[in-house]
């Protein structure tokens, strides 16, 4: 039987997926360990261990102190959390799971844009509380003939723009390089949040990206506009946010995500007109399941000096 290789597992990502890493491999759980033992393993595993699993979400820094390591594969598709500098300098490869994801996230996305336009929220409150015999629920907005602006139109952003054409509304963008599709491209983000009804952020986290939806953003999109964030909360300037909403400078907001999850503002918590999902645009059973087997698949392509499937560059 041959023997198996050693693996470190930074977290308990997806216990489904871990349990396939752990009868596959020798596998090292890194979060069960304390500080100290956690330094003591990686001595023992000097020479031995090539690879480490972990999430688009928590990398341990003690995985880089790890001499022997060639391999970083990710659960999820962000890549914020890994330090390239770090990889590139020790030639570590990179992998993480991104297409499996699209759909799930793209549903999510379309659910906050119908919670918001729509109130949803709030018109299950109203019909719960009771008061619909002494009071009519307020109207709201038809999305159909809204221009819906998608910051970020990668793999994500065109699932997002497919689902939301059959609600008959306008499709614009803005991206580094305009794309040749039938969607009308703005080349800076301030003229496509003008021309907005509902803006939508499907940006990658990174410094990049870092706070590029600010307050002149906001101010942009207008009093009637709405924002949707399913990309990174760390997009966003989540003060200018929140002054946004109490203002009335944008009329709504659906997030998926935070700038500090999984702590959300209190400001935002007490807000009628702001709809709040725990980040859960890949928290489906079959989405989780699909990004385990791309990981699985990864590691196992590594590990017998094939080609990686979805090595980052």
């Amino acid at each position: 039987m041959p023997k198996k290789e050693h693996l470190l597992v930074t977290c308990d990502f997806h216990s489904e997926t871990v349990r396939k890493l752990d009868a596959l491999y020798h596998t090292h759980h890194l979060w069960r360990l304390s500080p100290s033992e956690k330094s003591s393993l990686l001595t023992q595993l000097q020479g031995k261990c090539r690879a480490a699993a972990v999430a688009a979400w928590f990398v341990d820094e003690k995985v880089y102190e790890l001499e022997s390591i060639e391999l970083i594969s990710s659960f999820g598709v962000g890549l914020d959390v890994i330090d390239f500098q770090r990889t590139n300098a020790k030639n570590i490869r990179v992998t993480n799971t991104p297409d499996v994801l699209n759909d799930s996230v793209a549903d999510v996305a379309m659910s906050l844009v119908l919670a918001t336009t729509r109130n949803i929220i709030n018109a299950d409150r109203f019909a719960r509380s009771g008061n619909w015999s002494n009071s009519s629920f307020p109207f709201c907005r038809s999305i159909g003939g809204m221009t819906l602006g998608i910051v970020g139109l990668g793999r994500i952003g065109e699932e997002i723009a497919q689902r939301a054409i059959p609600f008959n509304m306008k499709i614009a963008y803005h991206n580094r390089r305009e794309k040749n599709l039938a969607y009308t491209y703005y080349p800076t983000l301030t003229g496509l949040a003008k021309e907005s009804d509902v803006l939508i952020c499907a940006l990658p986290g990174g410094e990049e990206t870092k706070q590029a939806i600010n307050k002149d953003i906001f101010q942009a999109l207008g009093s009637a506009g709405i924002f949707i964030n399913i990309g990174r909360g760390s997009c966003v300037d989540e003060t200018a946010l929140i002054e946004a909403l109490a203002n009335n400078t944008i009329a709504a907001a659906g997030l998926d995500v935070y700038e500090n999850e999984p702590n959300i503002p209190e400001a935002l918590i007490s807000m009628d007109n702001v709809v709040l999902f725990p980040h859960i645009g890949s928290s489906t059973v079959e989405t989780r399941h699909a990004m385990g087997n791309l990981m699985l698949d990864n590691l196992a392509a590594f590990f017998a000096n094939k080609p990686l499937l979805t090595e980052i560059d």
